[in-house]
């Protein structure tokens, strides 16, 4: 955040960035948090500091009022979230609402808006994420699919296929074999920002790729999907990636496809948030982070985001750098650029 933006978070009184910084007023001594519910100091009052013993050194106390050194409410929150995600991964058996309110302190109900809002899925829906992520891990350590199914707590193989299939998108044996004998369509089509690849599954897109050529799309494909026998799209799918082209060239018509894109239970969580960014925005990864309940998880975020196997339908484009600089994109800085002006968001401030 620059100054700009702190002063307006202090002026909304924005409990979403306490934790970012505090700041200090000149004329009284006191630092406070930016959602103090004090009256709003003059701007020429006003230093701002990321961390409270900087402006401790500097010689401010803290206000008895919004207690700057103690946790936020909304930091507070996270951090019951965050413990309630990491139950729900580690443990063997889906936990039930009540077991993860009680064990934040909540009423059932309470917890579940909050867990919502903070996460942006109920907690069922990361649960069920969750154990796809566990069930990927599962079926390719164990030493067969039989050993996978009774491994992962299931009590029947009809049961452990069916979960399967709906969470790897095929058989537990294909997904074994790296998609062996998966069929993936694919096709090429020119852009103003290089050739764009689109990779089509039998449930949706599964990879959107931009490069120079035409060939290192597909090549680029055949390492992502190394055992799938990889398909030229009919005339039929070449429509599709004729809507993906038109999201690229004209974002503000851009038509949502279905997707099949697959990764862990903390990607997901990045992507759908990532889809979640308007267009004509940014937002910087340690937004991402807070958004998903991980606050501290900024260089995650940016691995997800780098992860990010379809290009602009998933527009992990979006996301900068906290000062206001472009930050990395896998399909490079310039196109990047490009697409955040196309889409009337301009080049954020400070140095890329």
């Amino acid at each position: 955040m620059d100054d700009s933006a702190r002063w307006q978070a202090i002026c909304d009184r924005d409990a979403a960035a306490d934790g970012a910084f505090v700041f200090a007023v000149t004329t009284t001594g006191v630092y406070c948090r930016p959602s103090c519910p004090a009256r709003r100091p003059r701007r020429e009052n006003v230093r701002f500091f990321a961390l409270v013993r900087e402006a401790e050194a500097a010689g401010f106390r803290p206000c008895k009022r919004c207690r700057p050194r103690d946790l936020s409410t909304a930091q507070r929150h996270t951090l019951l979230v965050e413990a309630a995600c990491r139950q729900i991964e580690a443990a063997e058996h889906e936990p039930t609402l009540g077991e993860l309110a009680d064990a934040a302190g909540l009423s059932p109900s309470h917890f579940h808006r909050l867990f919502r809002t903070i996460v942006g899925v109920t907690p069922k829906h990361y649960a069920r994420t969750a154990r796809a992520g566990a069930l990927r891990r599962t079926v390719r350590s164990a030493p067969s699919v039989t050993a996978a199914a009774f491994d992962s707590g299931h009590e029947s193989l009809r049961r452990f296929y069916d979960r399967a299939l709906a969470a790897l998108g095929m058989t537990p044996r294909e997904f074994r074999a790296g998609a062996e004998g998966e069929i993936i369509l694919f096709a090429s089509a020119p852009s103003t920002l290089g050739v764009v690849t689109a990779a089509f599954s039998r449930r949706g897109v599964c990879a959107v790729r931009l490069d120079d050529r035409a060939s290192d799309g597909e090549a680029e494909l055949r390492a992502l999907f190394p055992k799938a026998r990889l398909v030229a799209a009919d005339d039929e799918l070449k429509r599709l990636i004729a809507r993906i082209v038109a999201a690229i060239e004209e974002p503000a018509r851009a038509a949502e496809l279905p997707l099949d894109i697959r990764g862990t239970a903390f990607e997901q969580r990045v992507w759908r948030a990532l889809k979640d960014i308007p267009l004509g925005t940014t937002v910087s990864y340690s937004e991402i982070a807070q958004r998903i309940g991980a606050p501290t998880a900024q260089r995650a975020v940016a691995r997800a985001c780098g992860a990010n196997p379809a290009a602009v339908l998933v527009p992990c484009h979006r996301v900068v750098r906290a000062d206001g600089g472009l930050g990395g994109y896998r399909w490079g800085i310039a196109r990047k650029e490009r697409l955040l002006a196309r889409e009337g968001a301009g080049r954020p401030s400070g140095k890329g």
